[in-house]
């Protein structure tokens, strides 16, 4: 038997949210610590991992490792039926074939339950290796969100510098170009760590897409070195993260 309850339906909308741009059919692994998903985008460019402590629940128990299979715009038009103030109860039982979802209003006057069928999938399980990263960067999210979306609006590719105490973002195109450069700041709202200076480009429409995590979290950390993807990471609350891996483009930086 799987149960997990959380006070509140809008921080499941906003993890499903974040994660249904990029996979649109994944599996929730869930275990005695919590649940885990780690999916690559169809084109195999990017990767996404969430992990949900079990403190992150109310209530939580899971009685044996269980895999469920879900479409997750189907998830995303359930969560949907409840308002974001509704506690929700996610429920299975051993070898089950649906998922049900139960919503109750905070007053707990009204009650709503929803079955979801479970697919059948076979997906692939990557080792993601513990990387010590040349650049991380930590900033606001909703700064970083801003920068995807207006770079992308002049290019495909974002470049992606890291010098000394500075992150530089830049974009070049037919409308001409952009340059943005974030300083670190001694208040801790940008902070700038630099092994070594390294200037990567990556498809902005995945970027732009990452920041679907945006709500999730104040703070954005991105970690780069060469030879390996791009890690941009949103924590959640203190109980979890979604993380995205981005290959860089192997073009030209400056095209």
């Amino acid at each position: 038997m799987f149960e997990a309850r959380l006070g509140s339906t809008t921080l499941l909308k906003k993890i499903v949210d974040a994660l249904r741009e990029i996979v649109k059919q994944s599996i929730l692994d869930c275990s005695d610590s919590g649940i885990q998903l780690q999916s690559m985008d169809n084109s195999h460019v990017s990767l996404v991992s969430l992990s949900l402590e079990k403190a992150c629940f109310e209530k939580y128990r899971c009685d044996r490792n269980m895999s469920l299979g879900m479409d997750l715009n189907s998830l995303s038009k359930v969560l949907k039926c409840a308002s974001g103030d509704d506690a929700v109860t996610i429920s299975a039982p051993d070898k089950a074939d649906k998922v049900q979802f139960s919503f109750e209003s905070a007053g707990k006057e009204r009650t709503a339950e929803y079955e979801l069928r479970l697919l059948n999938l076979d997906q692939e399980h990557l080792g993601i290796p513990d990387t010590e990263y040349d650049c991380i960067v930590i900033m606001p999210a909703t700064e970083f969100a801003r920068i995807c979306r207006d770079m992308n609006n002049f290019s495909e590719s974002i470049v992606i510098a890291c010098n000394k105490d500075c992150i530089k973002f830049s974009a070049s195109g037919e409308l001409g170009s952009v340059n943005i450069k974030i300083m670190q700041t001694s208040n801790g709202d940008v902070s700038v760590s630099v092994q070594e200076p390294i200037t990567l480009s990556f498809a902005g429409r995945y970027l732009t897409t990452f920041t679907r995590a945006t709500p999730l979290s104040d703070k954005v950390k991105i970690g780069m070195s060469a030879d390996v993807p791009l890690l941009v990471e949103y924590v959640i609350e203190d109980y979890g993260y979604i993380r995205y891996y981005l290959a860089p483009k192997v073009d030209d930086p400056d095209a």
